[in-house]
């Protein structure tokens, strides 16, 4: 009994005290533990916090979707044999199912298939009866999705308008305040009265930004009594229909259609149980149905046409009329076992159990603070009163109040084991609503470069986006508690904290082994590395000829998908396996793969390249560049088992056309020529470094891939040149060297991300957490990881006026370094 006590988690207990009323399916078939056991093996040692963006399809969901596939034969609905009937029986108890999951009756409701949830809101867009008199009024927290109905609207001659929702308790037949933003037209004829008009209102049932769930009472508020609510608006006289955006919503909380009787619902499967992924529903009611004007017709929607004669006579049933196609009747048939795996823990078990761990993660994170007092986290959408999914988004500021980048966070996490989404999630209207940003702050961001996905996640000293985590019916206490420790073990300042560098400024505890060090003594060139081809292997030499853009050759050479895409170890990791090296003495480029018998040749100063140039952008860079004949090109294909071309930086360009100066895309080196180097003209690192990283990443052995080495290659950092003689990283406090009598500025450390966990084992791409993950936890620098230091070369002067100069192993290296002046801001 002493035993078990001991083993007992006092976090785990303090959450099951305040949270656990309804957390683990306690009257369930499982608890929630033997659910993760059984059915979700494959989640050991990740933590998956990406729900709202998918959820997972349980192991015994799928292997019943197998064992049906494999013991029945289902053919093509639109044919009359057996098999067909089989598919049509199906697809009829499919679309039941859906109804029965909303509680829509069929006498009033019918389920359309769709290809998901984007395609359902596209169909109302398209087919809605829109007039110069309708309106598209939508909540500014609405996915992309929804908005996009807007260009529909506005094309017909509707007018559209965002608005703001907010609750007000203190009226209870009207609980909702709606505020509009500035209505938008695009042309407007005054040609049939207001009243006789088709408006559409649309809202989520629940906020995939920020996970507020709206107030279903708004579907009748806006049927029945639009001129009350919207009685500031031109259009309070019209005919309103409402759709919800349920894609969120529904996979954690059952929304009612027999009590909020809303006209359209659209969602996705995928959402709702992980699997089948391309299919979606709208769900219609009967009476919205029959105003919907579709114009394409398809097989499946007609009952006669011709080819010859403008004739086409449509079905008359809903769904035949308005699914174009053969249904995806397979996917269909799957979704009978995602069905059963909800019904059987109960959705309201399940949103229990979700609701509990996400009002835990809420409470531990806003009352994360820095030893010196100030909040860590800033969540938002949280207020008094206000309905809460299992979603929520926030960022995280550091103690001198600047905010930590989400990307920053988003790769932390997945170095630990965790997925996660950043950035605004599709939801413009929210992102710009919580974070502050208006539309001055949205047009400067994009003017600065910013778009979806990128890495800008601060500009202007804002957030562009948030950290977003959600819950999904299988998620666990130690799921949150995971994300937790997380958080605070790599953004929480505290003094005891042994991986935190809080202080603004580091100077004597980061650089201690530096003091009354002679520093210039003994430290030399050990090795210098080319790499003819972008991301590919490169060679080592003992002495090599410097360039007007650095080593001589030195990716000078990249490879281009026939798409325009260039091709990276970031996107291709196969380009390690590729091996390149220039004989100067011949003036051959060779080339190697395991994947090819024989070596490519290429002679460099001959026109075995195409006389045609072109110009591609790369790094906000502008370059003229040449081609190569066909058999060249085959023979990288076949090296990267996709077909692209080869591509070489024209010697004869010695002009850069740079973006616009402002662009947060630019590349650090903006006073020098480049070849196809991410940032500089060179990089750097030190023996000494590598063996203080190799020694630390063997003390956390467990994060080495499976198979892979555990040594510490300088190659996994690609540089141009390794030094020895100094202590570890004393390189970060260098800025101007001296390298056999050739000078150099440092332009400061150099960004890391996972392609250094990439390993090249015989052949064998493996992928790992290291050494990233160690660099981590004691290399950040305001958002980044570093690692070796960038240089550009001062003497491209002596080579344009034909002095022939070399760097050689060997060669000593000088650098001037005043300790009072090193000021670095980890974290």
């Amino acid at each position: 009994m002493a035993m078990e006590v001991e083993g007992r988690d006092p976090d785990k207990d303090e959450f099951l005290q305040e949270f656990g009323e309804g957390y683990g399916y306690p009257d369930g078939p499982k608890s929630v533990d033997q659910i993760r056991a059984s059915e979700f093996s494959r989640l050991d040692g990740l933590v998956y916090l990406d729900h709202a963006g998918a959820t997972l399809y349980s192991e015994l969901q799928m292997e019943a979707v197998f064992r049906q596939l494999t013991a029945n034969v289902y053919g093509n609905p639109h044919s009359q044999s057996d098999s067909s009937m089989a598919t049509a029986d199906i697809v009829r108890e499919a679309r039941q199912q859906v109804l029965e999951y909303f509680n829509a009756s069929p006498k009033y409701y019918r389920c359309i298939f769709t290809s998901g949830a984007t395609a359902a809101l596209k169909l109302v867009g398209e087919a809605f009866p829109w007039s110069h008199q309708s309106c598209f009024m939508y909540t500014m927290e609405n996915h992309n999705s929804v908005l996009g109905i807007r260009e529909y609207a506005l094309e017909k001659g509707a007018a559209a308008c965002a608005v703001d929702i907010e609750e007000d308790v203190r009226d209870r037949r009207y609980p909702v305040k709606i505020s509009q933003h500035p209505l938008k037209r695009r042309f407007f004829k005054d040609d049939e009265p207001a009243g006789a008009a088709y408006s559409l209102f649309a809202m989520p049932s629940e906020c995939n930004f920020s996970g507020v769930r709206f107030n279903l009472d708004l579907v009748r508020i806006i049927k029945e009594d639009s001129e009350r609510v919207l009685e500031d608006s031109h259009f309070h006289r019209g005919k309103w229909m409402v759709l919800i955006d349920a894609a969120k919503g529904c996979a954690t909380r059952k929304l009612d259609l027999s009590k909020y009787p809303a006209d359209f619902v659209v969602l996705s499967f995928y959402k709702l149980f992980g699997y089948p992924t391309g299919l979606g529903a709208l769900i219609v009611h009967e009476t919205a149905a029959k105003l919907l004007r579709k114009t394409y017709f398809s097989g499946g929607t007609v009952a006669a046409s011709m080819a010859d004669v403008d004739f086409v006579k449509r079905r008359e049933g809903i769904e035949e009329s308005l699914e174009n196609g053969t249904l995806s009747f397979l996917s269909i048939s799957s979704i009978r076992h995602g069905f059963k795996v909800l019904n059987s823990l109960s959705m309201e078990a399940i949103s229990r159990h979700t609701e509990s761990l996400s009002a835990y993660l809420r409470k531990t994170l806003s009352n994360l603070r820095h030893e010196n007092g100030d909040y860590v986290c800033i969540l938002y959408g949280v207020r008094n009163s206000v309905d809460m999914g299992p979603t929520m988004s926030f960022n995280l500021k550091r103690p001198d109040g600047s905010w930590y980048g989400y990307r920053e966070v988003e790769k932390l996490a997945s170095l630990s084991g965790i997925q996660l989404r950043t950035g605004c999630f599709c939801n413009p209207g929210a992102c710009a609503k919580y974070l502050g940003l208006s539309h001055q702050d949205l047009l400067s961001n994009v003017e600065a470069g910013h778009v979806c996905w990128d890495d800008n996640d601060v500009l202007h000293g804002k957030p562009t986006g948030a950290v977003r985590v959600s819950f999904g019916y299988m998620s666990t206490y130690e799921d949150a508690k995971k994300f937790i420790d997380f958080i605070k073990k790599s953004f929480v300042c505290m003094r005891d904290h042994p991986t935190s560098l809080c202080e603004s400024t580091i100077q004597s505890d980061f650089y201690g082994g530096l003091k009354g060090m002679p520093q210039n003594v003994g430290i030399h060139v050990k090795s210098i590395i080319i790499y003819p081809i972008k991301s590919c292997t490169g060679f080592s030499v003992e002495s090599w000829p410097l360039s007007s853009t650095g080593l001589l050759h030195d990716r000078e050479w990249l490879l281009k998908s026939l798409a325009g895409e260039i091709l990276t170890l970031k996107k291709v990791p196969e380009l390690c396996s590729i091996s390149a090296f220039v004989d100067l003495n011949r003036a051959l480029l060779i080339v190697e793969s395991q994947r090819c018998k024989e070596k490519l040749v290429i002679n460099i100063k001959s026109d075995s390249f195409r006389h045609t140039e072109e110009e591609i952008g790369l790094h906000a860079q502008r370059y003229v560049v040449h081609s190569y004949d066909e058999d060249v090109n085959t023979w990288f294909s076949n090296a990267t088992g996709r077909p692209c071309i080869l591509l070489r930086s024209s010697s004869s360009n010695h002009h850069i056309h740079f973006k616009r100066e402002n662009s947060v895309d630019m590349c650090r080196d903006v006073k020098s020529r480049l070849n196809f180097s991410n940032e500089a003209q060179f990089l750097l690192i030190s023996e000494e470094s590598m063996s203080d990283l190799d020694s630390r990443v063997k003390s956390n052995a467990k994060n080495v891939a499976q198979g892979a080495s555990l040594n510490m290659s300088s190659n996994r950092f690609r540089p141009n040149l390794v030094v020895a003689g100094a202590e570890p990283y004393a390189e970060d406090t260098w800025k101007n060297l001296r390298i056999g009598g050739k000078f150099f500025t440092s332009l400061g450390g150099c960004s890391r991300c996972q392609v250094i966990n990439l390993i090249n084992e015989g052949g064998r791409i493996l992928k790992s957490n290291e050494p990233l993950a160690t660099l981590a936890s004691y290399r950040r620098m305001k958002g980044k990881i570093l690692f070796g230091i960038l240089l550009r070369w001062e003497g491209v002067d002596e080579v344009e006026l034909g002095k022939d100069l070399w760097l050689q192993v060997g060669d000593e290296v000088h650098h001037d370094i005043k300790m009072g002046d090193v000021t670095l801001r980890f974290l």
